[in-house]
């Protein structure tokens, strides 16, 4: 990866960020690291940002009228470089306009922005999606931050706002959403992060009626504030020291989908000459001392 980090300082916290992808790929409160270092053998990503897709696309391919335009996991905005501005020590934005390479995947004229902005406690983002063309415009966003979960380190437990219901759909081959379901232990808003609990692939909650969640151990509590995302991912892999705490406002495509991308499931169309802004906040609370993770 380049050289082409900034970095934003407040009170005892900082986070680096990169133009490819607008990535923050470390965040620290008070000298503790909150997101996992993104080893290359295991997950490279660190908050990957999702757009125009979230989820996998059957085939690996979206349709849009009579063409087939190619469609990597999670759109390909994680692998584009963003242009960054940067006009105070405590905020970045990084903006993205299409241009050919993103017309190969996709073929409408955007601006997509993302803000993001660092206090002692807390990490802010805020995705801007603006529509330039004629035609209304299709399209998902997301983040896909890895928080440091060290899973011998004490219990814990994943806390929704709100009462959830206690199954998941089951996730076929290539990544897709089957319409069967399978239960997960959850119990009066709380799930216990046992060890198997990612064995069957990731959690994904649809349409959730939480919009506040908090990831909590024995030394801390990460509070996630995600007001404009409907659906919530949990995802680990290979039992390595990370949990993905992931915002969608859409979700892959369904086990047998054939339909143009404007039919997607969880799809937003932005009209014409319309902006919407999806905001996200990440708050970390010490419970005790001494400790890197929850």
């Amino acid at each position: 990866m380049p050289d082409d980090s900034f970095i934003l300082r407040a009170g005892g916290s900082s986070a680096r960020f990169f133009a490819l992808g607008a990535e923050c790929r470390a965040w620290s409160v008070n000298g503790n690291a909150r997101l996992w270092s993104g080893e290359a053998d295991i997950w490279p990503g660190v908050s990957p940002l999702l757009f125009p897709t979230c989820g996998w696309s059957r085939g690996g391919a979206i349709r849009i009228g009579d063409t087939r335009y190619d469609m990597p996991v999670h759109g390909f905005a994680a692998q584009s470089h963003f242009v960054p501005t940067q006009t105070r020590d405590d905020e970045i934005c990084f903006s993205l306009c299409d241009d050919a390479a993103t017309r190969g995947f996709y073929p409408f004229a955007f601006r997509l922005s993302v803000t993001w902005r660092l206090t002692a406690q807390s990490l802010h983002a805020e995705i801007g999606v603006e529509n330039r063309g004629d035609d209304p415009m299709p399209y998902a966003c997301g983040l896909h931050p890895g928080f440091v979960w060290r899973h011998g380190d004490g219990s814990h437990r994943f806390v929704f706002g709100a009462q959830e219901r206690a199954e998941v759909p089951i996730i076929a081959p290539g990544g897709l959403f089957s319409p069967r379901r399978r239960p997960v232990p959850l119990k009066s808003c709380q799930l216990d992060l046992i060890p198997d609990l990612f064995a069957a692939e990731a959690l994904c909650f649809l349409d959730t009626k939480s919009r506040s969640f908090s990831f909590e151990g024995p030394k801390g509590r990460l509070t996630i504030d995600a007001p404009d995302f409907p659906h919530l991912v949990l995802w680990n892999k290979e039992s390595a020291p990370f949990i993905a705490i992931e915002s969608w406002t859409g979700t892959g495509d369904l086990e047998g989908f054939e339909g143009d991308f404007h039919t997607r499931p969880s799809m937003i169309h932005l009209a014409a000459g319309a902006m919407r802004r999806h905001r996200l906040c990440y708050t970390w609370q010490e419970l005790g001392t001494g400790g890197t993770s929850p």
